[in-house]
């Protein structure tokens, strides 16, 4: 109780320090004696212990007015890497301000709160604070307080305020270095015979299809040339058929429907990311797929979408795609598209292993995740 009304004091007014409490009892004592002896010079000196304490606790208050801070953008990192946390506070004042202290509120899951002690801030100038803050797990931390706090100039009372300086850091997963990775590096190679014909029919049928129109090029075939065309802008014409590259295109499916457990849907996200950068490596269309944001693509946006990830999102049914899925629901792997392959982790050490018509890899939790990606199917 005694915490809360000190806690309560210094943040809507003022807090005595210890020194402030001792003045405060002599004061007490002194008038007291005065009033029991009627002796004058004790009458002043409880006087003076009144105005003391008196100033003391009105300079805190205006030493903490006419103070800005401002935080500059937080730049995106990757799990393990250290945030670097920029802030400048500014005096806007005409008065030095001295023995200051500030403190930056970080989400509990990052850091506890920072804190750094300031000497001297010249008047009209600024003090930039800057501090590195390690990282260990990937997410998306907001936060938007700071605490000014001061006993200056006697050190007789405590003052804090609160200052507001919207954050939003970016932590990446982590990013396996993949040299190699049959799971997608050998993709397309194990198709069955039905899933070939059907692709070899919408390749068919598209490969007919007209792009665009260009200028004839020598070497060209003359079966390609657009009469009609040519005879209107009175030069050769030639059709540029559109391509089906199918086999090129892949899609990353993280299952975040399903309830995890939180260790292993870090280990989950982690092999999303790094399967995904390694597919864009080989020039492939590589897309990502979640409950929530549904087919995604780009370096950014993946990144950013895989750091505010979570399990438990809203149902979504899986694209009808060749994909690559990422679950702990083995009813999921009897959902999967012609052409898909699975990573899954066991809800239990030790459970049995898996009977599907995809290739995949059942992940062991003992063992390094990045040695198990590169491993042969």
């Amino acid at each position: 109780m005694i915490r809360v009304i000190a806690d309560w004091l210094e943040r809507k007014w003022v807090n005595p320090a210890y020194a402030g409490w001792l003045l405060s009892a002599l004061m007490v004592f002194f008038f007291g004696a005065a009033t029991n002896t009627m002796v004058g010079w004790l009458y002043v000196i409880s006087g003076i212990l009144a105005a003391l304490l008196l100033m003391a606790a009105i300079l805190p208050v205006r030493s903490l007015r006419g103070l800005e801070i401002r935080r500059h953008r937080l730049r995106p990192i990757s799990a393990g890497d250290c945030l670097t946390i920029e802030l400048d506070i500014e005096n806007r004042t005409n008065q030095p301000k001295t023995l200051l202290q500030v403190q930056d509120l970080l989400p509990f899951v990052l850091s506890p709160p920072q804190t750094a002690a300031i000497a001297h801030i010249q008047p009209h100038s600024s003090y930039k604070w800057i501090y590195d803050q390690p990282t260990q797990k990937r997410g998306i931390y907001r936060w938007s307080t700071l605490q000014l706090r001061t006993a200056a100039p006697l050190g007789l009372f405590w003052c804090r305020r609160r200052r507001e300086a919207p954050a939003t850091a970016i932590v990446y997963p982590q990013v396996l270095p993949l040299r190699t990775c049959p799971l997608i590096d050998d993709l397309g190679q194990d198709q069955s015979p039905k899933f070939k014909r059907d692709h070899q029919g919408i390749q068919n049928a598209t490969e007919g299809l007209t792009r665009s129109l260009r200028p004839y090029r020598i070497g060209d075939p003359l079966r390609l040339i657009h009469w009609r065309t040519s005879a209107r802008y009175g030069d050769l014409r030639v059709r540029e058929l559109e391509i089906m590259a199918g086999g090129d295109d892949v899609v990353i499916a993280l299952d975040t429907e399903w309830a995890w457990h939180p260790e292993t849907f870090e280990q989950a996200v982690i092999a999303a990311a790094s399967l995904y950068f390694h597919a864009s490596r080989r020039q492939m269309n590589v897309k990502l797929w979640t409950a929530y944001t549904g087919l995604i693509q780009g370096h950014q946006v993946v990144l950013e979408s895989l750091a505010g990830t979570g399990f438990g999102e809203p149902a979504r049914n899986l694209p009808n795609l060749p994909l690559i899925l990422l679950t702990q629901n083995s009813d999921r792997l009897n959902q999967l598209p012609p052409g898909s392959r699975w990573v899954f982790w066991p809800p239990e050490a030790g459970s049995g292993s898996l009977k599907q018509d995809f290739k995949g890899l059942e992940i062991n939790g003992d063992r390094p995740l990045e040695s198990q990606l590169q491993q042969p199917l």
